[in-house]
């Protein structure tokens, strides 16, 4: 077995595959960026090694330093992570020629699998069904148009060494192809270093599964279930889950066979993952097709761990190590139900906009120590995380904060465990998705498992707005509000030094919450709203953040957070701002004066901190709705922001190079 491990990658994975290492007694070496050098993996390993400046292209890509460090710390093998370097062939062999082994796939396989234009044409000839399209190399925009005309809209614009919903575009008609395909270009030459581009047709309605395979240097290769990944914001997976409410036994060993082949067709071993787009509405379950083999551990590894009681990292560490495979395919047993969910730093309110910052507090809810025990018979909650309170999440990599994976013995209690789990999570700093997510868990159609890609998309066509909140939950919230009022009024009159006696704290509030009044009473009989009597239990002592309350026998976690005149409670998917008034004083409160929002919308305003890669208009020139403005990239992501109303440009207050501040100015129209 190894002695010392280097992790090539950073954050959460970095620490989910030190914490393997250590269990099994590998020392572990870190390499960092200088915008990472107290980052938590940096801080959990043996020994770290600086490759270099913040970008990724200026450290974490650089093969030959993550070499060095390999060398210089004496590790006897390196494990990609996710894969800044999994898929470069170059890469294992340079591991090879020096000695020094690399967790993952051979070679071969990877230049087979990792470029998905050759692996697509190497599925075909072994007989797999892929999805119809251009294979080749595209010169320009106008050969990109012709042959998207030729396979028919709506296509799908890939960049060929893509991955993680970076470098992607959807078409709809020649203007959107024109317009991305040389975006889909830059992103792919930014992100992965190679600006090849496949199209592809988009099949509409479809679900996202994937296989999950390993196999051994000894010829043995295992399917472990299937995972469905069809809840995606922009071809970034959201929410991922194993197994799927869509495929049957017959459909799993199905698609396993057909993985498990096309692995042992380039003579594949490691962890893998066959991913295929399958039609919903085919009841037949042959209705799948193959997208791509990535030669790599995956984000969504956790929900196969957790239902298959297997740790994924081990198994690539000791495959690496020359070890057979300790179970066979007949072996492999699936229990329960696990779901995971991306906690980005994202603003959902705002279009799910990039957001960086300082984490002011990060608390997550507890972890599971043993996160892998298929046998489980209760539910449990497991995050997997690269972050502290106090760090940064910067403007260089994925805006990827934590993974919450949450296990049960059926699907509904995990949704369940997620949503009181997401309501236990807090963050403050960044923005971030954690109500969106909430939204995600209690909405009914996800509830009933009828899932497509375009999910979100349709769902949610006018943005988030936060998760509607029922009568019940409005009225629990109102109750909270006021019983955190009273003691709030409790503190206050216990101060020292006030002149006259002592005043009773309020027992009758006015809350106004989501525009509807609420008459509330909190007396030592207990809380009654609106003239009914509340079963509930709970405990608040001014200044705390979060308050959790049993009511009606059910728990409810919320975050509560003093306003000017009362709390904004946080729960269940949405903020609600309650105003908290003595209901001798709320009926006053008619006659205050509220305060208009300034016009901003002759400004074209940074949605987010960022790069102005492109301005497409000058002082002077007429817009119109919809027209392109400027491209600003923020995490890697092309954004491109467009004209509201037909509008002349009056002044242009930034150039492309700049480095632009959230809500800074760009331009202003007339």
């Amino acid at each position: 077995m190894f002695k010392k491990i280097l992790v090539a990658n950073r954050g959460e994975i970095a620490c989910r595959v030190m914490r393997t290492a250590k269990k099994m007694g590998i020392a572990t070496v870190a390499v960092y960026s200088d915008a990472d050098a107290r980052s938590p993996h940096v801080l959990m390993a043996d020994e770290a090694v600086r490759l270099g400046p913040a970008p990724a292209a200026e450290s974490y890509l650089l093969a030959e330093l993550i070499l060095d460090a390999a060398k210089v710390t004496g590790a006897d093998c390196i494990h990609p992570g996710y894969g800044f370097l999994s898929e470069r062939e170059s890469f294992a062999k340079a591991c090879a020629e020096a000695g020094i082994a690399f967790v993952g796939p051979p070679p071969n396989a990877i230049a087979a699998m990792g470029d998905k234009i050759e692996s697509k044409k190497l599925a075909k000839a072994a007989g797999v069904n892929v999805v119809p399209g251009f294979l080749g190399e595209i010169a320009d925009t106008d050969e990109a148009v012709k042959i998207a005309g030729d396979i028919g809209y709506p296509v799908m614009m890939k960049a060929s060494a893509g991955g993680g919903g970076k470098g992607m575009r959807l078409a709809y008609s020649e203007q959107d192809v024109r317009e991305g395909f040389e975006a889909t270009k830059r992103e792919g030459l930014a992100s992965f270093g190679d600006d090849r581009v496949f199209i592809e047709k988009f099949i509409e309605s479809p679900r996202h599964i994937e296989i999950q395979v390993m196999g051994d240097q000894h010829g043995n290769i295992l399917y472990l279930g299937e995972r469905e990944c069809s809840v995606q914001r922009r071809h970034q997976k959201v929410v991922e889950e194993a197994p799927s409410p869509f495929v049957t036994p017959a459909m799993r060993k199905s698609m396993g066979e057909q993985a498990v082949a096309l692995a042992r067709a380039v003579g594949y071993y490691s962890a893998g993952t066959v991913e295929l787009i399958v039609s919903g509405a085919d009841t037949t379950g042959q209705g799948f097709y193959f997208l791509e083999m990535n030669t790599r551990l995956q984000v969504e590894h956790p929900v196969t761990e957790a239902i298959t009681g297997l740790d994924l990292v081990e198994l690539m560490i000791r495959v690496a190590a020359g070890e057979k495979l300790p179970l066979t395919q007949e072996q492999v047993t699936l229990n329960g139900w696990a779901i995971e969910n991306r906690v980005y730093a994202e603003d959902p309110y705002r279009g799910f906009l990039p957001s960086i910052g300082r984490l002011i507090r990060y608390d997550p809810p507890a972890s599971e120590d043993t996160p892998y025990g298929a046998t489980a018979s209760h539910a449990y909650v497991r995050v997997d995380d690269g972050v502290a309170e106090g760090g940064e999440v910067s403007m260089f990599y994925d805006p990827m904060i934590a993974k919450l994976i949450t296990w049960a013995p059926t699907r509904e209690e995990a949704i369940d465990e997620q949503i009181a789990a997401l309501d236990a999570f807090e963050i403050d700093g960044p923005g971030n998705n954690l109500d969106f997510l909430s939204a995600l868990m209690q909405h009914p159609r996800f509830r009933e498992g009828a899932l497509t890609t375009g999910f979100i998309a349709e769902e949610y066509p006018d943005g988030f707005h936060g998760a509607p909140a029922s009568a019940e939950l409005l009225k629990s919230l109102a109750a909270i509000a006021a019983f955190a009022a009273t003691a709030e009024a409790d503190r206050a009159r216990r101060i020292d030094g006030q002149l006259g006696k002592r005043l009773r704290p309020p027992s009758a509030w006015t809350v106004r919450i989501d525009g509807a009044d609420h008459d509330v009473s909190v007396s030592t009989d207990g809380v009654s709203v609106d003239g009914a009597d509340l079963d509930i239990a709970l405990e608040y002592t001014p200044g705390d953040r979060y308050v959790t309350a049993e009511i009606d026998g059910a728990a409810l976690t919320v975050k509560i957070a003093r306003t000017r005149s009362g709390f904004k409670l946080t729960a269940r998917g949405a903020s609600h701002v309650a105003r908290v008034l003595p209901t001798g004083v709320a009926a006053f409160a008619h006659h205050l004066i509220e305060k208009v929002p300034p016009d901003l919308s002759k400004f074209l305003i940074a949605p987010m901190p960022g790069l102005l890669v492109r301005l497409d208009v000058k002082a002077g020139d007429s817009v119109q709705p919809g027209q392109p403005l400027a491209v600003v990239e923020a995490m890697k992501m092309e954004n491109i922001l467009r004209a509201e109303k037909a509008a002349t440009v009056k002044s242009v207050e930034a150039k492309a190079g700049d480095s632009l501040a959230v809500d800074q100015v760009i331009l202003e129209l007339e």
